[in-house]
């Protein structure tokens, strides 16, 4: 192969636009730089403008997720109510308002919810990584394992940095999540319907300047949510303002692999839940919430369908190779660094692809007709199976990361290479 076909080129992006639309990593509302509004940086008791009180959509907001009313605090201001000469623009996008008290505010809001956007919003595209699925499928450990091989070895390999959006988001991923699973071994339980989880939000900053930061926000929606229309009604809105899709779908998800696994190893107390949802379902009932109303009613998101617990697929393994071969790739980690290896990605995407086309056609059928960009893969998020919610060593993370480098490639953050 000559040097000049050794990396393949992603196609040039468009021209840089003015601004980008903003996309709340809270509430997921897509709106224009201009509609923002902002949190005065100062109180006043003699004006009633400018005392503190309680924020009413701020509020509704933290209600959803079960967090305390906010009684006391500064006031909303409105670009509108503040002469234009006292607007402060970077880049063409409106950060700062200088108040009629000539105190500078650059606290920018989100307008439906009131949350503070990040630095960057409305200069870079607001990209946002949804991880769906239905219950059981392991969505919050992969988040897990997936932010934790971000921070710890990924972005290293990509020139960049992950980190959290705040202190208080770190605080929490750390205690309940990373801690739990890396330093105990405690296996996370399962997100609850009822209760709603604040988006864990990261940004992937590379260290080459003209790459804008990527806002990494991690919405873990309950599994059984996303197959009761009126759930995703009210909490899916995240997942059509994605930039990218990450589909989990647990192996014991799909009847003809759950049966093999059963015969191989029999019912282990614990191990096994008495309802498991469909994959096709979840499709479907995504369909009904916003694929339907997309151009010929497909979604161009770019959607990676990862099969998880891919440890659990030893029982299918065997020399003929009739669902997988015992050495496939599947079983193997695989590292990417700086460009996406195309040779690595392709042989697993076709491995899976054929392993869902045995055991589950119908909802590899689904997935073909409602999504126009899809890929295969396969992951442990552990490197191993638990017994009795606890695992039996270290946490040895096997291809968690490839999904994510597949959507980077994707969004045209980084280039693929031939190996």
């Amino acid at each position: 192969m000559s040097f000049f076909n050794m990396f393949k080129k992603k196609p040039q992006p468009a021209p840089r636009p003015l601004f980008y639309d903003i996309v709340c990593p809270y509430c997921f509302s897509k709106f224009s730089p201009e509609e923002v509004v902002f949190r005065a940086a100062h109180h006043r008791e003699d004006d009633e403008d400018y005392a503190l009180g309680e924020d009413y959509e701020l509020n509704k907001y933290r209600e959803r997720f079960g967090l305390d009313t906010v009684y006391d605090i500064e006031a909303i201001l409105h670009p509108r109510d503040i002469h234009e000469e006292h607007h402060m623009y970077s880049d063409n996008v409106l950060i700062g308002l200088s108040d009629r008290y000539g105190v500078v505010t650059r606290r920018r809001l989100c307008p439906r919810c009131h949350n503070e956007l990040p630095v960057t919003a409305g200069k870079v595209p607001s990209n946002i990584i949804s991880i769906i699925g239905a219950s059981q499928a392991g969505k919050s450990v992969y988040m897990t394992s997936l932010i934790h091989t971000l921070q710890h070895e990924t972005a290293d390999h990509f020139g960049a940095a992950c980190m959290p959006l705040n202190a208080e988001i770190s605080r929490k991923f750390r205690s309940s999540y990373e801690e739990p699973l890396f330093e105990r071994g405690d296996l996370l339980a399962s997100t609850q319907k009822e209760k709603m989880q604040e988006p864990f939000i990261f940004q992937f900053v590379f260290k080459d300047e003209s790459k804008p930061p990527l806002t990494l926000v991690f919405f873990d929606v309950a599994g059984e949510g996303m197959v009761d229309q009126d759930y995703l009604g009210l909490h899916g809105q995240h997942i059509k303002n994605s930039a990218g899709i990450l589909f989990m779908v647990d192996p014991l998800q799909i009847r003809s692999i759950r049966e093999k696994i059963r015969i191989k190893h029999g019912d282990k107390p614990g191990e096994w839940v008495s309802q498991y949802d469909e994959p096709r379902d979840v499709v479907l009932t995504l369909f009904g919430d916003f694929i339907a109303y997309e151009d010929k009613g497909k979604t161009d998101i770019p959607t990676a369908v990862v099969l998880t617990k891919s440890d659990m697929l030893h029982a299918l393994a065997d020399e003929e190779g009739e669902y997988i071969k015992k050495n496939s790739n599947i079983f193997n980690n695989a590292v990417h660094r700086r460009t996406l290896n195309l040779t690595e990605f392709e042989n697993i995407d076709g491995e899976v692809r054929h392993l869902i086309e045995k055991v589950d056609r119908p909802f590899k059928g689904t997935m073909d007709v409602y999504f126009k960009d899809t890929a295969y893969f396969a992951v442990s998020a552990l490197g191993s199976n638990p017994v009795d919610q606890k695992l039996q060593g270290v946490v040895s993370p096997i291809r968690v990361d490839e999904p994510f480098i597949w959507l980077l490639y994707k969004l045209n953050y980084i280039e693929g290479s031939e190996a």
